[in-house]
């Protein structure tokens, strides 16, 4: 993957890959026992940046509270500034498919010009909302995906 990493402008990892790939590990996380500390991944996002000149490094946080029940979160690091979105509590009806949401939601958010706090919270929001969705397909519109991000999480059928 290393000799790939020249032509990457936004990397997108989660709370293993940074380690798996390029052994560069978040400490005070036990992702086993469901134990994440999001502050130590600042210092992951920087290392992969400094080492690689990504322009954003985004990580997806998930504590797995059971198999189905989990807490949800990401972070953007853009070289200067670090936004952590907020997270969720979610129950989880099909994962596969969630992490592809939030990489689509960040880079649609990205090249619609959000500015790092609102990329990371519509990216984690079309996320969160697709693990509600059965299916590897995200069925959500933009603008729930932004109600979401904006703080109505009442779940209310809008009309």
């Amino acid at each position: 993957m290393t000799k790939l990493m020249p032509y990457v402008d936004v990397c997108i990892s989660n709370e293993e890959d940074a380690y798996d790939v390029f052994g560069i590990r978040a400490g005070g996380t036990d992702v086993t026992k469901g134990s994440l500390d999001k502050e130590s991944y600042k210092s992951v996002a920087k290392q992969l940046a400094d080492k690689f000149g990504f322009k954003y490094v985004a990580i997806t946080l998930r504590t797995s509270l059971s198999a189905s029940d989990n807490k949800w979160a990401g972070m953007l690091y853009d070289g200067k500034d670090y936004n952590l979105s907020k997270e969720y509590t979610m129950h989880i009806v099909d994962r596969v498919g969630g992490g592809d949401s939030f990489g689509g939601g960040l880079i649609y958010a990205l090249c619609s010009g959000y500015d790092g706090k609102s990329a990371i919270e519509f990216a984690a929001a079309a996320s969160c909302l697709k693990h509600s969705v059965e299916g590897d397909y995200n069925m959500v519109t933009v603008p729930e995906v932004n109600a979401l991000a904006l703080g109505d999480g009442s779940g209310r059928v809008q009309r």
